[in-house]
């Protein structure tokens, strides 16, 4: 059983920057898919980014490609977003997932954090 949770979420103007951390234990780390999603009141829960191991290429959402950067720590069992130029759309509950397939559908995902909260003032 895999625990998650993030980190680093909070309030920041349009075009600023926020780090969030998720931090793993409880599972194989190194043999998971680590993905973030985030969902906005009143909408879907949407694929943001998400990745296998640090040697492969990264899928992202095109609505943040150029703008986000996931990452993956396999000393410290934890996978980053950095999140530059944010926009007001931006605004959601971030979470983390773990799971066996890379995919932009929640249900390739097993495991998920509690979510954390990203607000991005106009």
């Amino acid at each position: 059983q895999v625990q998650l949770v993030e980190s680093g979420g909070g309030l920041v103007q349009a075009g600023g920057s926020l780090r969030l951390s998720c931090a793993a234990s409880g599972g194989s780390f190194n043999n998971y898919v680590m993905g973030w999603f985030r969902q906005a009141p009143g909408k879907e829960r949407e694929f943001v980014t998400g990745m296998r191991r640090v040697s492969t290429s990264p899928l992202y959402a095109d609505s943040v490609k150029g703008r986000f950067i996931i990452s993956r720590d396999y000393l410290k069992n934890t996978v980053s977003l950095q999140m530059n130029s944010l926009k007001p759309e931006d605004t959601a509950v971030y979470y983390c997932a773990a799971g066996w397939r890379l995919g932009v559908d929640p249900g390739s995902y097993d495991y998920w954090g509690q979510g954390t909260q990203v607000t991005v003032s106009s």
